[in-house]
């Protein structure tokens, strides 16, 4: 067969496809996503009922873990103080203590997990579900270039997850619970306040970590090139410092610490815009 016979097979099979894609109506599009998100949903609210029943283990294990000193972090920094004789590194060496004033605080910090973790435990399903719904939507060559898009966004956001929690998460506790403005004033954390900025950063994170695959799905669609995030470079660096002073403590060293895996992040965005691109213009020699 020629090339000519070869892209008119290929512009039938496209059609064919699109046709389908069309044949339902709007109505029939918003029920087939409300079913996606009914089951997404139900993921979460399964996740979180284990989630509420192991709270106790949770809370005790895995969110009061950064403000002790046994936890790894604080341990990095206590090792990396001791070999540079600078007492100053180490963080989180005295555990600072958590109260709870409010009737209902308990329970009500208790459903604010159960709810968080859900979301969390149940990120892999939720983006499958997001993934099959958009998926009919796709020419086939469009679904092989994004074929393992659940599992990068998956893995991605438990990295930003992990980075954190192991990182951001001790560095804002030791500042926060460390800071004194008088000696007369003893730091008894509230308990919502605390789980609230832990909760917040580790999400926050799991969000910002999916920066390249955001770029990778706007420059799929055209909305941006690696011209312009090239052109952009400096001021989206200035944008990630500020958003790395946003989530950390407000000192210049843990500023510096978050802001590389953003801006990593942000390189990787470009790289991947350039490989799109670099297809693009392959697929377009080819039909030339």
């Amino acid at each position: 067969m020629s090339i000519k016979g070869i892209l008119t097979a290929k512009e039938k099979k496209v059609k064919k496809e699109k046709k389908n894609n069309e044949e339902m109506s709007f109505l029939e599009h918003l029920e087939e996503l409300r079913w996606h998100l009914v089951r997404a949903s139900a993921a979460i609210v399964i996740a979180a009922v284990v989630v509420f029943i192991n709270v106790r283990f949770i809370m005790d294990k895995v969110l009061f873990a950064p403000k002790y000193p046994e936890f790894p972090t604080n341990r990095a920094f206590a090792w990396l103080a001791q070999q540079l004789n600078s007492p100053d590194l180490a963080i989180n060496t005295q555990p600072f203590t958590i109260i709870n004033y409010d009737m209902a605080g308990q329970f009500s910090t208790n459903l604010s997990i159960a709810f968080i973790g859900g979301i969390i435990i149940s990120i892999p399903y939720i983006f499958w579900e997001f993934w099959r719904f958009i998926k009919p939507a796709l020419y086939e060559k469009e679904r092989k270039h994004a074929t393992g898009a659940v599992f990068y966004s998956t893995s991605l956001f438990l990295l930003g997850i992990l980075f954190g929690y192991y990182l951001i998460v001790p560095l804002s506790t030791h500042f926060f619970g460390s800071y004194r403005i008088s000696d007369e004033v003893v730091n008894q954390i509230n308990l919502n306040s605390y789980i609230s900025s832990v909760t917040t950063i580790i999400l926050g994170s799991g969000i910002v970590f999916e920066l390249p695959i955001i770029i990778y799905f706007l420059s799929k669609v055209g909305l941006v090139s690696s011209g312009f995030l090239i052109s952009y470079r400096r001021h989206a660096y200035v944008l990630l410092l500020l958003l790395a002073a946003i989530i950390t403590p407000p000192d210049v060293f843990s500023m510096l610490l978050v802001s590389g895996p953003l801006i990593l992040l942000y390189e990787l965005g470009v790289i991947l815009a350039k490989g799109i691109e670099k297809k693009r213009g392959d697929e377009e020699f080819l039909e030339a």
